[in-house]
């Protein structure tokens, strides 16, 4: 069975930086403060699917 993955989008710019497996067991979108390459700083990152 594949694995479901999901993007993590910066909030600031939009680009999507990272991929993670999605955990189907959650229910709200996961929010972390990471590293976007683009802006040059840490920033609010939300999960797409």
């Amino acid at each position: 069975m594949a694995q479901k993955k999901a993007a993590l989008a910066c909030t600031v710019c939009g680009s999507r930086n990272y991929t993670i497996t999605a955990n189907p067991n959650r229910t709200k979108r996961l929010e972390l403060r990471k590293y976007c390459k683009y802006c040059g700083k840490y920033t609010l990152h939300k999960e797409t699917r």
